[in-house]
């Protein structure tokens, strides 16, 4: 099945709306930059080995979870405690060795939305220090000047609507110029609260 290209959504739409992790790029790009740096830190501090620690680091990741990190390798590498700090403060703050890059079909759609002159917005929970440190190391290929981003940590969070009625009342828009490009079940209750359309980030991206 072909990708979905800007051409088959509805021309009368006016804004997009996107999630940032894993809807615009991949997040664990930016998760196994961060525990290699960290991996090399603790290297350089307590001599245990960088190599292994990412690995376990980003098994970990990738099984149980980016909460759940830290303490796995606290347990089976006798990290010490008092370096929870350092990595809570490095995935908030790092600067990467190297640039996020977005998904390409993704950034091929945002291209086209911008050729048409219509509006981009990024509305992401989390963090706001941690998610607007991701979006400075992201390659945008110049779409910087179209983004408009609203962090949800701001005022409440993904699914309540809250986020998106702002939105609207700051740029003049109304539900029905307004389509979501999600990628979880709290993306589509939010957009279904709000009264938007919405679709798959898979049906663009795959």
């Amino acid at each position: 099945m072909a990708a979905l290209t800007y051409n088959d959504i509805d021309p009368r739409k006016k804004a997009f709306i996107f999630e940032l992790d894993d809807v615009l790029y991949p997040a664990k790009d930016y998760y196994y930059q961060i525990y290699y740096l960290f991996a090399n830190l603790l290297e350089y501090t307590e001599l245990n080995s960088a190599a292994r620690t990412t690995e376990l680091m980003i098994n970990t990741y990738n099984e149980k979870g980016e909460g759940k990190v830290f303490d796995e390798i606290a347990a089976r590498l006798n990290i010490d405690e008092k370096y929870r700090k350092n990595l809570e403060i490095m995935l908030l703050t790092s600067r990467l060795p190297l640039k996020l890059l977005l998904y390409k079909n993704m950034l091929s759609f945002m291209q086209e939305v911008v050729l048409d002159r219509k509006k981009l917005f990024i509305v992401t929970n989390g963090a706001a220090q941690q998610q607007l440190n991701k979006l400075r190391q992201i390659e945008w290929h110049g779409l910087e000047p179209y983004l408009t981003c609203y962090f949800t940590e701001e005022s409440v969070p993904k699914p309540e609507p809250d986020v998106l009625h702002l939105l609207m009342k700051e740029h003049n828009l109304e539900r029905r110029d307004l389509i979501m490009i999600e990628g979880s079940e709290t993306d589509r209750l939010c957009a279904e609260a709000c009264g938007i359309d919405y679709v798959n980030v898979s049906e663009i991206i795959n």
